[in-house]
């Protein structure tokens, strides 16, 4: 008939149904139960075949309650997903070992009925009301503590309360109030600030549901570090999670991220490239990508497997070869006279600055001292300049110290200049010094001795 709607038949119904009495019934069921999803091996002796997310009434250390049945360790029975003990074993030792929130005591009674399910929902009903009272009884007494979560045992053999503190908490009159009010034992559990967001927070930023929440048992602390290396921007509202701590995905995705820091070349190296030797600026870890400057050119982008970092010899020789080349660039031309001397970097007498005269003392004649032989050196006290053969200056020296020659400064122009003028302002500075101490000591001592050329001069 037009306009009637024919269901759809049933596909593979009797190979289901096949299927599922071939499989055995199995002995042991690896289930998660409690708020903080805790893990549990027990053992199951009922009639039923449970599938993977059925839910199942347990006993363990704390009551009855109600957990979801994640596996079987029985090879072929319950469901084509079971895995084996060792395996299971080797899942706990990767995902945190002791640490890893996992026992085997409790048994598993049976499958939940949908009593058992209608019994939980009633008793999750008072939670709100059993939250409030709690909360008033705190401020009542001055407690230091923030109630988190409330738990109800699907038996009712107790009552658990989550709550952070930031120190200890004397809360022995609270319980005995909890426990006379609900008839029933009172538990408090303190929690952190991550366990806190496994109680109560759902999705993170990135769309999924909080690791701590899902999957991650075992939560550890997150170190700065690799946040710094993980991350561009250590800004807190990206690199925090919905606990207001550094994200787990961190921590655990650290390794993959050291990995792979390790084979790019750290900043400031040295490294070659198809275009020749540069300097490394700035390197991406996921990319794999280095930004390396070649020259006076801009910085370009080089894969790792593209380039070879200089050994420290290499980097070493290309250095010096660097700092030579900048020297012979920067050097002046001393011209022809300096040439015809036949000493190379040696300035011709006419092109060197003319030194002041001492007070009292004759100007040398430096055509004339560079053609006479070279006088023995004066004493450490004669301040007076000498002028050797070789036609450079040296100095008797400044407060007893000899001084290099100009001859010895002649292939360093930029650092020979700036020492020739600190020289040249001490040498003035201290016969200043000495003008005037001799002047003044000349009003009270007497006349002022002769100012003349020494003896034997």
């Amino acid at each position: 008939m037009p306009g009637t709607i024919t269901p759809l038949p049933i596909l593979l119904e009797e190979e289901d149904r096949k299927a599922y009495e071939k499989l055995q019934i199995p002995k042991t069921i690896v289930v998660r139960y409690g708020y903080l999803r805790q893990i549990a091996e027990l053992p199951y002796d009922g009639t039923a075949k449970p599938g993977c997310g059925s839910k199942v009434v347990i006993r363990t250390g704390r009551g009855v309650e109600l957990a979801e049945m994640l596996t079987t360790t029985c090879p072929n029975s319950g469901c084509a997903k079971s895995v084996s003990r060792k395996q299971m074993l080797q899942y706990i030792e990767n995902s945190g070992g002791k640490e890893y929130p996992f026992t085997t005591s409790g048994k598993v009674l049976r499958v939940a009925t949908i009593e058992d399910l209608n019994e939980q929902a009633r008793l999750d009903a008072r939670k709100p009301q059993i939250i409030q009272r709690t909360k008033t009884l705190i401020a009542q007494m001055g407690l230091a503590m923030r109630l988190v979560e409330v738990e109800l045992l699907l038996g009712g053999e107790r009552i658990v309360f989550y709550y952070t503190a930031e120190q200890w908490v004397d809360f022995r009159e609270l319980v005995k109030r909890l426990a006379s009010e609900y008839q029933t034992r009172i538990e408090m559990h303190q929690v952190n600030a991550r366990e806190e967001a496994r109680l109560v927070a759902d999705y993170e930023k990135c769309g999924q549901h909080c690791c701590c929440k899902q999957f991650l048992k075992v939560l550890k602390p997150v170190s700065m570090k690799s946040a710094k290396i993980q991350k561009a921007t250590l800004d807190p509202m990206k690199i925090s999670g919905r606990c207001g701590r550094l994200m787990c995905c961190l921590r655990y995705e650290d390794a993959t991220y050291e990995e792979l820091r390790k084979r790019l070349p750290h900043r400031k190296s040295l490294v070659e490239t198809p275009d020749g030797v540069g300097l490394v600026m700035e390197t991406q870890i996921l990319t794999q990508l280095v930004l390396v400057q070649v020259g006076s050119g801009a910085p370009a982008a080089y894969p790792v497997e593209d380039i070879r970092v200089l050994s420290d010899q290499e980097a070493a020789a290309y250095r010096a070869q660097q700092r030579e080349a900048a020297q012979q660039a920067s050097s002046p031309a001393w011209g022809g006279a300096s040439r015809s001397s036949g000493k190379q970097g040696q300035r011709p007498a006419s092109a060197r600055p003319s030194q002041p005269a001492k007070a009292g003392r004759p100007t040398p004649d430096l055509a004339q001292a560079s053609a006479t032989p070279a006088e023995p050196a004066a004493s450490s006290d004669d301040h007076s300049d000498s002028v050797g053969s070789s036609g450079g200056y040296s100095s008797g020296g400044y407060k007893g110290q000899a001084t290099a020659s100009v001859d010895s400064v002649e292939g360093q122009p930029g650092q020979a200049r700036k020492k020739r003028r600190r020289r040249r302002r001490r040498r003035r500075g201290g016969e200043a010094g000495q003008q005037g101490g001799g002047s003044a000591s000349g009003q009270g001592s007497g006349p002022t001795p002769p100012t003349g050329p020494a003896d034997g001069d």
